[in-house]
């Protein structure tokens, strides 16, 4: 007899003898949006790094429209010889070609040749040449793109493009060879790790088609949005890993589950499909929503790039999990007994349940202090180290070394001083443009102030040089002094500005994302449950992990340590956008495992609601598929570790280190500590909630 199922083992019993239907749905989507993906890469934007409403994006906007776009969005090309001057005749014709080319762009509204005292050295071997945006920062990124490859140069005289675009240019490709190493990196040893872990080629490849297939069809979606607004190139990136990391989770899950009750329960196909999606499939579905209510909360965050990235990786999760609901019970009933073809000689189909996670389990109910205490105290020494956490804004570390932007702006400083490839541009009326000079010079933190510049809409603009170098903080402290001390109407904006305004944003959102990911994860784990105990050690568990991830990035990336092994450059500190957006893409990771533990174990509690059998059976069930799952996503994080710019480094480790404590010390160690000291209390349900929560069951009838 078929036993009873719920929706969602209903929906997987459907898909199970509906093939046929679900495939040519399927293929409508992989074929339609297909089209599109490959367009993308070229769609994507590069820059998006701004806060939204910002006195810097305002500044930009004016000096866009009334200073021929001389704004920070303006490309700046360097001309730079060791024995000649700007007056030789080589040099000169090597300005000549550079300002005919870039005036030959229609992106570029007029070229302002080398000025003496403003834009040429002293020794006259390094001059400026700036180009005025005629569009979007975005679209400015794409010109230095172009451009860039086609500088003139002569024997002794180098050509470099910097600023802003130029940086984001030159980044952006950097990061997009990391992106397509790591990848080249990642997959077989994917592929290696899962056919170990599923013990059957066949299985091995379900994940790795759900990934495919998801990423398809989020590559032709990121297109389609392109058309609607401005979507970063990180989104595409993110999506990729996210797409991956949780094919493979689902499909673990899911598989291992089908196959103990297939093999296991000798249950017939169908039956065994829609037990699997009753259980199993019920929990991906919480855990996606998790993910998804996670990365929602990025949208806090008012920056195009933040929000798209957020996006992107949302748009991929619900690929994914639409897929894993649908899809994979529909090859799961296909393929039946055939999803062991190909199996290494010592797999065994039908072991749902794995001995030695019980026999782990057994262990920690019967020593819980002695393991949690040493489980908390390796936490509690990762995580010290993260109150003396630091961040800022993008350096030009993170450009790799020989790149053009990062070699002009090293003879920039060399040139002009520290502080001059980020010059702050002052916006202010006309009138008011002697008070907004006699402020700047005032100012400790100003090394040079340039005549002001009449604008076409009766602004003036005066161009200041800061002391040190752009990324570092005594420049958003000279920013702050300004705004406090010019007349009210003036505008500081240019790219320092944009970036202390970012990292300002971010560092006001950033408590209010973490507290929205908290809260609701909480409510949705608290459904998943029923039981806000539980909940809350789930919750505040998470925290842990994220907490040591961050303290382990302090020490590496801020402090140095393992630089030289990791190939990086440390900045002194992590980039702003961290704390915030690689805590809630940790978070929704770690809620992963969080909601394949608790529900194995309330499946169990609800049977006997015995809270041994609840926590051994949860560990002996979901055991394998968590530390499988990890091993796979430690080892796809880790291959963006080891390749590419600062950030994807920064992404790799802490992502990589997150899931690592998260799956093997705080998943299958402190939590089962946790239910094994709070017993039945674990499961308690108070009567007033009992009312109002749906009843979510993790077993079938």
């Amino acid at each position: 007899m078929s036993p009873r199922l719920g929706p969602i083992g209903r929906l997987g019993r459907y898909t199970a003898t509906h093939r046929k239907v679900v495939f040519i749905a399927w293929a409508v989507i992989a074929l339609g949006l297909g089209f599109f993906a490959p367009k993308v890469e070229h769609a994507l934007s590069g820059a998006g790094w701004e806060a939204t409403g910002s006195e810097s994006v305002d500044a930009r906007q004016v000096i866009d429209k009334e200073f021929d776009g001389l704004s920070s969005s303006a490309l700046m090309v360097v001309v730079r010889s060791e024995d000649q001057t700007y007056k030789d005749a080589a040099f000169q014709k090597v300005i000549a070609d550079t300002t005919a080319q870039l005036q030959a762009d229609d992106r570029v509204t007029n070229v302002v040749p080398p000025q003496p005292g403003m834009s040429i050295s002293q020794d006259g071997k390094t001059v400026v040449i700036q180009a005025g945006a005629a569009d979007t920062a975005n679209e400015m990124v794409r010109a230095a793109d172009d451009l860039k490859e086609e500088l003139p140069a002569a024997d002794g005289i180098t050509v470099s493009m910097t600023g802003a675009s130029g940086m984001w240019s030159d980044f952006n490709e950097a990061n997009r060879a990391a992106m397509m190493k790591s990848e080249l990196i990642s997959w077989p040893v994917t592929l290696a790790i899962l056919v170990l872990a599923f013990g059957s080629l066949v299985a091995a490849g379900l994940p790795l088609l759900l990934t495919i297939l998801g990423l398809v069809a989020s590559a032709g979606t990121l297109y389609l949005g392109t058309k609607f607004m401005d979507i970063s190139i990180w989104a595409m990136n993110f999506a990729l890993m996210f797409a991956l990391a949780l094919g493979i989770d689902y499909a673990l899950f899911i598989v291992y589950r089908f196959r103990g009750a297939l093999f296991g329960q000798h249950e017939a196909v169908e039956d065994a499909v829609g037990e699997t999606m009753d259980t199993a499939g019920k929990a991906v579905l919480f855990s996606g929503l998790t993910v998804l209510i996670s990365l929602s909360a990025v949208m806090l965050v008012p920056s195009p790039a933040f929000r798209s990235m957020a996006l992107g990786i949302m748009v991929a999760v619900t690929f994914i999990l639409a897929a894993t609901m649908t899809l994979l019970p529909a090859l799961l009933g296909k393929l039946g007994p055939k999803i062991d073809n190909i199996s290494l000689p010592w797999v065994h189909s039908g072991e749902h349940r794995s001995p030695k996670f019980a026999a782990w389990a057994e262990r920690l109910w019967k020593h819980p202090i002695a393991y949690g205490s040493a489980a908390l105290l390796v936490l509690a020494i990762l995580i010290v180290p993260v109150f003396g956490l630091q961040t800022g804004m993008p350096s030009i570390k993170v450009v790799p070394d020989g790149d053009g932007s990062r070699v002009a702006y090293t003879q920039v400083q060399d040139a002009f001083g520290d502080g001059a490839p980020g010059a702050l541009q002052i916006v202010s009326a006309q009138g008011e443009a002697a008070q907004v000079t006699a402020v700047a010079k005032a100012d400790e933190g100003i090394a040079q102030v340039m005549p002001a510049m009449p604008g076409s809409g009766g602004s003036a603009m005066v161009q200041v040089v800061p002391a040190q170098d752009p990324s570092n903080p005594a420049v958003g402290e000279t920013i702050d002094r300004l705004r406090d001390t010019l007349p009210a109407t003036a505008l500081v904006g240019g790219a320092p500005a944009e970036n202390h305004d970012l990292e300002q944003a971010l560092t006001a959102k950033t408590p209010l994302v973490i507290g929205v990911v908290l809260f609701l994860g909480f409510l949705l784990l608290l459904v998943a449950l029923q039981a806000p105990i539980l909940a809350a050690v789930g919750v505040l568990t998470n925290l842990l992990a994220v907490a040591a991830a961050f303290g382990v990035a302090k020490l590496i990336f801020q402090d140095g340590n393992l630089a030289g092994l990791l190939g990086l450059e440390p900045q002194g500190y992590l980039n702003a956008w961290a704390p915030v957006f690689f805590f809630a893409m940790v978070f929704a990771i770690s809620m992963d495992y969080t909601v394949f533990l608790l529900s194995s174990a309330k499946e169990h509690w609800d049977k006997n609601h015995d809270p041994k059998e609840a926590m051994v059976g949860g560990v002996a069930h979901s055991g394998r598929v968590v530390f499988a799952a990890a091993a796979v996503m430690v080892a796809v994080f880790f291959t963006f570790a080891l390749s590419g710019p600062l950030p994807p480094k920064e992404m790799g480790v802490i992502l990589g280190i997150a899931v690592l404590l998260d799956a093997f010390l705080i998943r299958l160690l402190l939590v089962p500590v946790a239910l094994r000291l709070l017993g039945k209390w674990a499961w308690w349900l108070p009567k007033p909630l009992d009312k109002v929560l749906p009843d979510v069951r993790f077993g079938h009838a």
